[in-house]
């Protein structure tokens, strides 16, 4: 397993968020985490992220346990988070944001390659390189900052509810997107309210409810759950 999550618990002052879950993302995969708001799925990537300490339990990535981290020798090992709220610098440049997402690394000509193929990928990025990133329409702040987490070479990918705000071209937009970074060989953990798009993209998912794992399984069958019909995907 790329990473195997071990009866977590974390807290929030005196309060328990997370209760004790257990996850495994292989690598090369796309797995969701689906839940209602306040589940703890945000908790859970801030987590993995070292945004967060747990309480108790064990995050092992490739097999070595990163719980002791820091955030900064997490994103070195090959973990990106996209935050909830994108986490761009609003009044600095599109490139200047990407060269922000390449702040682990020191191969400056490399990080100029990936510039240029981030670019590539996303053409409106590079027709609006110059421009603050607080002055794009939100889908393009979605993809700015995909695109600036990318920018450290991830093996795996944390998305943290991309599809918020977005018009539902745009989420088809996104979705697009997160395919392509998959097959381009980044592992994906994501997580989203959107449920009929995150089991949509995924192969495997986690439905979590009040800080436990209430279900988890292949996303076909999850989508043909009866509980997961009623409470996520309103049949």
């Amino acid at each position: 397993m790329l990473i195997h999550i071990e009866d977590i618990k974390v807290h929030y002052g005196g309060a328990e968020i997370i209760k004790g879950i257990s996850l495994d993302i292989g690598e090369g995969e796309i797995v969701t985490l689906i839940g209602s708001n306040g589940a703890g799925k945000t908790t859970v990537l801030r987590t993995i992220s070292g945004l967060k300490g747990s309480s108790s339990g064990d995050i092992l990535y490739d097999g070595k346990s990163i719980t002791q981290m820091s955030p900064q020798d997490i994103v070195r090992a090959g973990i990106s988070l996209v935050p909830e709220g994108r986490g761009l610098f609003q009044y600095m440049s599109v490139s200047e944001n990407l060269n922000i997402g390449a702040y682990v690394r020191n191969d400056k000509k490399a990080i100029i390659d990936d510039l240029e193929i981030l670019y590539d990928s996303f053409p409106v990025l590079k027709s609006r390189s110059k421009q603050k990133a607080g002055t794009l329409s939100g889908g393009e702040q979605q993809m700015l900052a995909i695109a600036c987490a990318l920018m450290a070479r991830p093996e795996l990918l944390l998305l943290d509810e991309p599809s918020t705000g977005l018009s539902p071209l745009m989420v088809n937009e996104i979705g697009k997107i997160i395919k392509e970074v998959h097959q381009k060989g980044t592992t994906v953990l994501l997580v989203e309210q959107n449920a009929r798009l995150a089991l949509g993209l995924s192969m495997r998912g986690y439905v979590m409810e009040t800080g436990l794992i209430a279900l988890e399984g292949n996303s076909i069958a999850l989508q043909n759950s009866e509980h997961v019909k009623k409470a996520y995907l309103g049949e």
